[in-house]
This record gives C-alpha cells, sequence and structure tokens, in this order.
C-alpha cells in the first residue's frame, strides 16, 4: 500500500497523553517525512537517512500498533536519526552506538507515568541491552501485548494453560504439551507430531471438541 505522508500534529491520535512536546522538538530540528503504513509483519517501523535524492529522514511506524508501542517504535526509529546525525554509516545499525542513542532518546519517557508500571519495569530491563526489535524481548512484548485491541480468543502460546487447543494460520490444530522457558512444547492433533512455539507468537484458542462443531 502506498505510503502518505503524514502532519507532524497528527501524532497527537496515536501516542500517550503528554508526550508530544517530548517529541516534537526532534521534529523542530530536523527534517524528518513521516509515514504511517497499515501492519507490516516483518517490521514495525523503519528509518532511512538522507541521501542526494531524498536529502531529508524518513521515518515510517505501523498505523495499527498501540500508543505505548506506537511510541516506543517511533523513538527506536528516531534513534537511528540521532545516530546517522552522530556517526552518518561508519558504524552498525543496531550496535553499541545506536544502543547509546536510543537509552538516551527513550530515559525521559520512563518514570514519570507515560507508561503503564508493567511497560515501565519491562522498559528498564530491555534497555540493560536493547536489541534491535521489541519483538524480540518477551518481557517487553508480552507487557505491550496486554495493551493491543486483540481479534477474538486470541492468545499468546504462554497464556494457554497446558492441555488447551489452538489453532495456526494454516488452519492447523494444536494441543499445549508442556511449557518450557521460552518455548512451548505442542503437539500437531493431525499429525501427532510435537513441535515448539515461542511462547509470544499469537494464536487462536480453540474448544476441545472443535472437530466434531467444524
Amino acid at each position: 500500500m502506498k505510503k502518505q505522508e503524514t502532519s507532524l500534529y497528527y501524532l497527537k491520535n496515536f501516542i500517550p497523553e503528554n508526550t508530544f512536546e517530548l517529541i516534537e522538538p526532534y521534529f523542530r530540528t530536523n527534517v524528518i517525512h513521516l509515514t504511517l503504513t497499515r501492519e507490516r509483519k516483518s517490521v514495525l517501523g523503519d528509518y532511512r537517512n538522507p541521501t542526494k535524492e531524498e536529502p531529508f529522514h524518513r521515518i515510517s511506524v505501523n498505523i495499527n500498533l498501540n500508543k505505548y508501542s506506537f511510541l516506543i517504535t517511533l523513538l527506536h526509529e528516531l534513534s537511528h536519526m540521532t545516530t546517522f546525525n552522530h556517526f552518518k554509516n561508519d558504524v552498525p545499525p543496531h550496535g553499541k552506538e545506536w544502543k547509546t542513542q536510543f537509552r538516551h532518546v527513550l530515559i525521559p519517557f520512563i518514570g514519570n507515568g507515560i507508561f503503564p508500571a508493567d511497560v515501565d519495569k519491562a522498559l528498564k530491563a530491555y534497555l540493560r541491552n536493547p536489541a534491535a526489535s521489541t519483538c524480540t524481548d518477551p518481557g517487553l512484548f508480552k507487557a505491550l501485548y496486554r495493551y493491543d485491541i486483540r481479534k477474538p480468543n486470541h492468545y499468546l502460546v504462554d497464556d494457554l494453560e497446558v492441555g488447551h487447543w489452538f489453532q495456526t494460520e494454516d488452519d492447523e490444530i494444536f494441543e499445549i504439551v508442556e511449557h518450557l522457558r521460552t518455548r512451548s512444547k505442542c503437539r500437531n492433533l493431525s499429525t501427532r507430531r510435537l513441535y515448539y512455539f515461542q511462547g509470544i507468537i499469537e494464536v487462536k484458542q480453540v474448544r476441545r471438541d472443535w472437530r466434531k462443531i467444524a
């Protein structure tokens, strides 16, 4: 889908209250083209540095994110911008320089009531060693997931009890056999083969007598 450039003040519709004033200076001191996109499976946001053909910073953020995920993603991309401003393309995309910039950008938003307590706590832990995506940190991902608008009967694998059944996107039915530290052992009810699912994967819970009523 074609992206549409977004007005700066339109951001207020997607971020928590009392955060626009903290974000606005980045846009006042840099030329940034901000776009909002529909859901992308592989990324939550994106940053592109200025080029000769397009001499401005370009940031995109998925429009379907809850306001806390949206804010964190936007700050993630703004950190790429500040890293570029300091180091150009001479450092890795998510190296120590970016991690330092991300901490500097994010710290003013922590511990002052902007985020719910569970997200705030998870963010503090995440900042010890920020990763390329919040999706790779189970604690932060689960905290943010609680504030998503969910589809009916959809849960994280970790949230289902042993013995519960769930359906994947390809319509396969599995039973939770055992929860491990970061993954869950699950049995495919058609083939009886065992598979391991990451705990933060979203699936659709189904009744144990689903086959009788489907």
